[in-house]
């Protein structure tokens, strides 16, 4: 099973550097190409230390990826939930793009067949992002800008699904008048009575 790695026993400098690696080598020749060999000669480390500290490339990239998942997918609250939510899935759209070289794609890929970086994605990953989307919709419902009763589960479907959906079956990903529909048709959604 996966194993977070000790932060108290590596060099800040070499892990920054073999994340780096990891994110460069999976943006020039794809996640399918990425190798430990490859991620250590790009970092100027052994496979040892890679080894160490990760117990394969997947879990390399998941921490590279919730390294800049933090940093760009973030939730704003400008006070416009439609705005903050074309902010937030415009950078998750750039972190799927383009899907032959993105990192995120390819260890999706990668956990569809191994269940134990797939609970490592989830726990790490999705888990923490779906919770500050729900956070965000709570703060949109508390403000009158979503209905109270909205089922946030529901929205985090309806919002993200498309995005999958086109990703999985080559679609492309919506163009910026695509994305204000879907936000749109979305927020109109919960606004309506059943």
């Amino acid at each position: 099973m996966p194993v977070s790695p000790n932060p108290h026993r590596r060099s800040e400098t070499s892990r920054r550097a073999i994340l780096d690696a990891a994110l460069q080598l999976c943006a020039e020749s794809g996640y399918g190409r990425l190798t430990i060999e490859a991620i250590a000669a790009r970092a100027g480390v052994s496979k040892k230390t890679i080894y160490r500290w990760w117990p394969s490339k997947g879990t390399v990239v998941l921490e590279a990826i919730d390294d800049v998942a933090t940093m760009v997918a973030d939730y704003p609250n400008t006070g416009d939930l439609a705005a903050d939510l074309r902010t937030q899935l415009t950078a998750v759209i750039h972190l799927l793009t383009p899907p032959d070289r993105s990192a995120v794609v390819g260890l999706i890929a990668e956990a569809l067949q191994d269940t134990e970086l797939a609970g490592e994605l989830r726990k790490r990953l999705i888990a923490p992002r779906i919770a500050q989307f729900k956070d965000r919709m709570r703060q949109a419902q508390l403000s009158g800008q979503l209905a109270a009763d909205a089922n946030l589960d529901i929205a985090v479907d309806l919002l993200y699904g498309p995005l999958y959906h086109r990703l999985v079956y080559h679609l492309g990903m919506p163009d910026p008048g695509e994305l204000d529909a879907l936000i749109q048709h979305t927020l109109r959604a919960f606004d309506e009575a059943p």
